[in-house]
């Protein structure tokens, strides 16, 4: 029997990777919740984010986000206690649509939503899955009504986005290490307020009008049973890192105006209890402070863009008198 053989591509192993148990980890059990990571900031204290533009030259538009992990490696162990979030965006457009297609008054948004192989503990499929295609809708909702689409009639624009990693649901010591983990999807909500800020930001790169910029942010209410105080047993914080909270009971990922004090896509999970306008609050300050970010960083970037042009111009005037001074 012939067997086909794709020589182009070096197939990965079809189930997923499990973290290596060392010796120590099974003789010792205090030894892994020794290794659990915990918050070292404050209750309102996001963690720092890193935004570039400009890093697709064959796009329209493009943008880079990422967001450290808050938490020091630890020394005695090669798995990271905690992840980073990493995501790439790109736009196409807007270009003419095709001539079989109906004439649209607005500009037509499509947005897609893709996890690289290697973005997660797991290993990803090439094709995509029902929770990238739900992301790609809550992203699509929360650029939909930022855009200015009357001004481009028969258009389209495309909305690429690339998780190149993405925020772990919990800690791996509990999903991986003895299967009772909470792994509730709530990293999922920092993957989707990244997405908005990553994508507003290919968006103004691209040159599309917008009404306002739109970012991403999420808080959460956490429980700690361990601690003494009743005021930090449940408590609101921004900017969750799943990995170091052992139990979360809800959270909220906002896109937000924050001109127009206006909320685009809201998504809220878990039991929210008798107070979900403060779960909802709080995700709109994690917002602005994404927003600050965004706008000193496009700002940067739009001087460089002036600079160089000015650049440009110059030299072409310089080139332009050189040759006239020559011809005469």
């Amino acid at each position: 029997m012939a067997v086909n053989l794709d020589r182009r591509r070096i197939n990965a192993p079809s189930g997923g990777t499990l973290a290596p148990v060392f010796a120590r980890t099974v003789k010792e059990p205090g030894y892994l919740q020794s290794l659990r990571p915990s918050r070292t900031r404050g209750p309102n204290e996001p963690r720092q984010i890193f935004l570039q533009t400009g890093i697709v030259p064959s796009a329209s538009g493009s943008a880079y986000l990422e967001i450290p992990s808050a938490s020091s490696p630890s020394k005695s162990t090669l798995i990271p206690p905690t992840s980073s979030l990493k995501i790439a965006a790109s736009v196409q457009g807007p270009k003419p649509l095709p001539r079989s297609a109906s004439f649209s008054p607005s500009l037509l948004l499509t947005t897609t939503v893709k996890f690289a192989p290697f973005a997660t503990r797991h290993r990803r499929g090439y094709i995509r899955d029902s929770t990238e295609r739900d992301l790609g809708v809550h992203v699509e909702t929360a650029l939909r009504g930022v855009m200015i689409g009357e001004r481009w009639p028969k258009s389209g624009v495309e909305v690429v986005v690339t998780v190149l990693e993405g925020d772990e649901n919990g800690w791996w010591g509990d999903v991986e290490g003895n299967g009772t983990g909470n792994g509730g999807g709530w990293g999922l909500l920092n993957v989707l307020a990244g997405c908005i800020t990553v994508a507003s930001a290919a968006i103004v790169d691209a040159g599309i009008d917008c009404v306002d910029m739109v970012s991403g942010g999420v808080a959460a209410i956490i429980r700690n049973p361990e601690a003494k105080d009743a005021k930090e047993k449940v408590m609101r914080i921004l900017d969750p890192c799943p990995a170091e909270h052992q139990e979360i009971v809800a959270a909220c990922a906002v896109g937000y105006l924050a001109s127009r004090d206006e909320i685009t896509e809201i998504w809220v999970k878990g039991d929210v209890g008798t107070d979900p306008d403060g779960l909802i609050e709080g995700a709109t300050h994690a917002a602005v402070g994404s927003l600050s970010v965004l706008k000193e960083v496009l700002l940067e970037a739009l001087e460089a863009k002036f600079q160089t042009q000015s650049a440009d111009a110059n030299g072409g005037l310089k080139r332009k008198q050189q040759d006239v001074q020559m011809t005469g």
